[in-house]
């Protein structure tokens, strides 16, 4: 006599296939020439950029990893809404980019990079963005933000804590 086992309830509770997310917030803290310290908290939380995606999936399949390289913050004054099709900060400041420290950020799931860029006079950053090299060759976005315009002025910094939260789907 044969028996079968239904090993699959008929109504799942919860879904059975969950999928793979990546959650990017970005926190900031003004350094003001003077001394003083305004921290701003978390300015922004959005998604990765399709370019980034494209690169995790290339490097998945290659013998040369390079996520280790996701490490250069970039600031501007574009006003554009992000949008996962970037590719670029709307409009940089012009400033080199600034390699970030990395680190796990509180947990094993969560990459932070955490950036200084000192500003040489007066903008109103409205943007931040991560890259994997400090140059245009070879550029990938990882993630840019767009937030309510910081103000700085000549010798002001911005330290920016860019954090990516990885939960798998299982």
């Amino acid at each position: 006599m044969e028996t079968t086992k239904n090993l699959l309830p008929e109504k799942p509770v919860e879904p059975l296939i969950k999928k793979l997310t990546f959650q990017a917030e970005l926190s900031a803290k003004v350094k003001r020439a003077t001394g003083e310290i305004i921290s701003l908290g978390v300015i922004s939380r959005k998604e990765v950029t399709d370019d980034f995606v494209e690169h995790l999936v290339d490097t998945l399949q290659s013998t040369d990893s390079t996520f280790s390289d996701y490490k250069w913050h970039d600031s501007g004054t574009g006003v554009v809404a992000e949008d996962q099709t970037d590719s670029d900060l709307g409009t940089p400041s012009g400033l080199a980019k600034i390699e970030g420290t990395q680190a796990e950020g509180g947990a094993a799931n969560i990459y932070q990079s955490v950036g200084e860029i000192t500003y040489d006079g007066g903008y109103a950053i409205t943007e931040h963005g991560l890259f994997n090299t400090e140059t245009e060759t070879g550029e990938i976005l990882m993630d840019r933000s767009v937030f309510a315009a910081i103000n700085v002025v000549n010798l002001d910094k911005i330290e920016f804590t860019y954090k990516l939260t990885v939960n798998a789907g299982g």
